[in-house]
């Protein structure tokens, strides 16, 4: 858990740092993870009622998605801003971007928005509000920049046993690199997996009229050496170095390990389906 303003500001700085350092390995694999990930941001274009003339902020918005959904929903009489504590990662998203004119990709703390109050009708937060420190002053920013009655559309993961994209892979790492338990309460991509505890959370920031609903995500991989590459490309840098000190030569290995725990779910055709769970959420901003 981050506990003192300068726990607080290392935690930031080594996130900005982990997600610029693997920005460009996130865009070798994006196609792989959007094929699945599309069903999601559907979802939250329709609980936020994205459509022409909206306004909508795309809060770690990565290397552009939702945000770029959500710009051709709006439309030109729309306006889609995305904002990504990473620099490497907004750069990305602008080049991605093609000149869209009704979209912007700006560096950015999504707990304290430099951005005017009720300037959004829409705030969508595909997968990013886990990785926050300070959950309360991001709702908190969001709600702020929302217009009055304004809707944010999020979505979380649900515990890491329904979510085989992720902890498939990242529980082979932890074993062979005798990696400790994550802590309670520590940001992470499932620390918002309990629905009770997301609400709760929501309405002490005033939002209201929450409801949360489980979304599967229907991830397929090629192959299981498809899937060994994917969980390369999105490990956090310092694991990786982590594996280059302990193993060596035989690093390899735990790539070819990850492809192995793959196989196991392999169908006969070929494919290794992963369907994951999301949770998606729709909150209502405070109206005075």
């Amino acid at each position: 858990m981050v506990t003192t303003q300068l726990d607080h500001i290392r935690f930031k700085e080594g996130q900005r740092v982990h997600w610029d350092a693997i920005s460009t390995g996130w865009l070798s694999v994006l196609d792989t993870f959007e094929r699945g990930a599309a069903v999601v941001t559907a979802r939250l274009l329709e609980l936020g009622g994205v459509g022409p003339g909206s306004s909508v902020l795309d809060v770690g918005t990565g290397v552009g998605e939702p945000a770029l959904a959500a710009a051709v929903a709006a439309g030109p009489a729309g306006r889609v801003v995305g904002v990504d504590l990473s620099p490497a990662m907004v750069d990305l998203a602008r080049r991605r971007s093609g000149g869209i004119g009704n979209v912007e990709f700006l560096v950015g703390d999504v707990e304290s928005l430099d951005l005017p109050a009720g300037g959004f009708d829409v705030v969508l937060a595909r997968w990013s509000l886990m990785f926050v420190p300070d959950l309360p002053a991001a709702l908190r920013s969001i709600a702020r920049v929302l217009k009055p009655g304004g809707v944010l559309a999020a979505s979380t993961w649900g515990p890491p046993e329904t979510v085989p994209m992720l902890s498939l892979g990242f529980r082979v790492l932890a074993g062979r690199l005798d990696l400790p338990a994550g802590k309670t309460g520590e940001p992470g991509p499932f620390s918002m997996s309990d629905p009770e505890a997301v609400a709760r959370q929501l309405a002490e920031a005033g939002f209201t009229d929450v409801t949360i609903t489980e979304v599967e995500v229907p991830f397929e991989l090629g192959s299981p050496e498809s899937y060994a590459r994917f969980t390369e490309a999105v490990t956090p840098a310092r694991l990786r170095e982590l594996a280059r000190e302990r193993l060596g030569a035989d690093e390899r290995s735990l790539w070819a390990e990850v492809a192995a725990a793959a196989a196991e779910r392999r169908r006969p055709d070929g494919p290794v389906p992963l369907p994951s769970t999301a949770l998606c959420l729709r909150a209502t901003a405070p109206t005075g």
